[in-house]
């Protein structure tokens, strides 16, 4: 007797799917339909809440940078202040050094010298309208004149300065027929060793403080005639 071959049931779906590879084309997938989420009054004014607190936390942010951009701004102009006090006060130091030195008794001071001036002024030198040369203290007479720059700390650097001054002046007078001889002193309230030592080399006298006067020192070799 023979035997019966099982026959395999196959669905319908089974049967689709065999077709629509046979025809070459994919098997539609089925798509589920996603339900929105609904926004509620709540999630709203959670959301408002959310977005106030980062404009105020902003604004607060703002307010401090601006609080720390005024003190910065004060502190600066402290120290300009400080600054222009300082200034002013250095100014009157100044001027009342240069009273205090350029008084009619200094030309006195040069007679052990053998120098007689008669006439002490502040004088400008000047070309077209234009200051070129500017001496605290002039000692004059009828051949010679002793220019007397006051510094407040006597620097070498003040000194080379005061040397291309008298360069200036002698040409100056040169050129307007003025034949005295122009000499040349400086004079500090500080006057240190290094600075006085190279002034006294270079034929400068040198005024410093004595007590409550001023001594002049001559220079140990020639004095410098321009």
């Amino acid at each position: 007797m023979p035997v019966k071959t099982p026959v395999k049931k196959t669905t319908k779906n089974t049967r689709q799917t065999k077709n629509l590879q046979t025809s070459g084309l994919k098997p539609v997938k089925k798509t589920v339909k996603k339900t929105s989420k609904k926004i509620t009054l709540d999630d709203l004014l959670k959301s408002q809440s959310e977005a106030w607190a980062a404009i105020r936390e902003t604004q607060q942010a703002q307010k401090e940078a601006q609080k720390e951009t005024q003190k910065a701004r004060d502190e600066a102009w402290a120290a300009i202040r400080e600054t222009q006090k300082n200034i002013g006060g250095l100014n009157n130091t100044l001027g009342s050094m240069v009273e205090r030195i350029m008084t009619p008794a200094l030309p006195q001071k040069f007679k052990p010298f053998g120098f007689t001036f008669d006439k002490i002024s502040t004088i400008k030198w000047t070309t077209n309208g234009n200051v070129f040369a500017e001496i605290d203290g002039l000692l004059e007479n009828g051949t010679q004149a002793m220019a007397v720059e006051v510094k407040t700390t006597l620097e070498i650097e003040d000194i080379n300065d005061h040397l291309k001054r008298m360069e200036k002046i002698r040409k100056y007078a040169d050129e307007h027929g003025d034949k005295r001889e122009f000499l040349c002193a400086i004079a500090a309230m500080i006057v240190k060793s290094k600075p006085k030592e190279y002034a006294l080399k270079k034929g400068l006298f040198v005024i410093e403080p004595s007590g409550e006067d001023v001594k002049v020192i001559k220079p140990e070799k020639e004095v410098r005639v321009w």
